[in-house]
């Protein structure tokens, strides 16, 4: 964030797909390590994810600079995740959720803190239990090494 906008506006200015990106940025450091393998799954779906069709991928830069501010002050996830709720259409919150297991399961590793935002996230999309599941599944088979 700029030091002469306050947070407010620059989230206001985010767009459904710079959701997204922040909700995956904070997936991948949520265990205070960004492994090579979350970011190279983070750019591989940026690049060919459907919900990223005809995103500038050039403001990753920016999306992740808000993200580690955000993530300086106490309740930083809890903005972030307020902030895919409140942006993205309700049809899309599965897609959300779908894309953070994608690079929660990315090293093959799951981690508590990983498991805990993914569970804040499932409560606050109000996730069916049952679909919730099933994208876990997905995202931790297309994860398996062969």
């Amino acid at each position: 964030m700029s030091d002469d906008a306050p947070a407010s506006d620059t989230l206001a200015a985010l767009s459904p797909q710079d959701a997204l990106l922040a909700l995956m940025i904070t997936v991948s450091v949520s265990d205070a390590t960004i492994r090579p393998t979350e970011l190279l799954t983070i750019e591989r779906l940026v690049a060919t994810a459907r919900a990223f069709e005809g995103y500038d991928a050039d403001r990753m830069q920016d999306v992740s600079r808000i993200v580690f501010d955000l993530l300086e002050e106490e309740d930083g996830i809890d903005v972030i995740v307020a902030l895919v709720r409140d942006t993205l259409p309700e049809n899309r919150h599965e897609t959300a959720y779908a894309l953070a297991c994608d690079v929660a399961a990315a090293d093959g590793d799951v981690r508590q803190s990983e498991l805990r935002l993914l569970q804040e996230l499932r409560h606050e999309l109000a996730l069916d239990a049952l679909a919730a599941a099933a994208i876990e599944r997905g995202a931790r088979a297309r994860h398996l090494p062969v």
